[in-house]
């Protein structure tokens, strides 16, 4: 089993956490909210514990996850495989998905695009601190 840097971990969850903050509120809210079909009460409302931990708990697993994956990588080489897990592992998982339910590509693109960022963040994070 490869070593595994779990303060990297850490980092590389909090910065998906981080991302997701800005991507979702201040990039793209009003149009990731349209394309899923939420309204402003069904958006602001919910347990907001549950999101948010329930959130950060995923983005946990899918750095150390993606940690025991990738090894010790140089940085770019991270960058590169998180690149390359996010776009073509998540958001076409998701393209999938999103074709049968019907869903809109302006909502593939906000969710895929987050991944693909995602992950990138993801293997610059543990790529650079191994």
């Amino acid at each position: 089993m490869p070593s595994v840097n779990w303060l990297a971990v850490v980092a590389a969850a909090l910065s998906s956490f981080l991302l997701g903050g800005i991507w979702y509120s201040v990039l793209f809210a009003k149009a990731w909210q349209a394309a899923a079909g939420l309204t402003d009460e069904q958006a602001k409302g919910g347990n907001k514990a549950l999101i948010f931990g329930g959130s950060f708990v995923l983005a946990l697993i899918a750095s150390a996850t993606f940690a025991l994956f990738l090894g010790v990588q140089p940085i770019m080489t991270g960058a590169l495989y998180g690149l390359c897990a996010g776009l073509t592992w998540v958001a076409a998982s998701f393209g999938i998905n999103y074709l049968f339910e019907r869903k809109p590509l302006k909502l593939f693109l906000i969710n895929g695009g987050y991944h693909t960022l995602q992950f990138t963040l993801i293997g610059l994070i543990l790529g650079a601190w191994h």
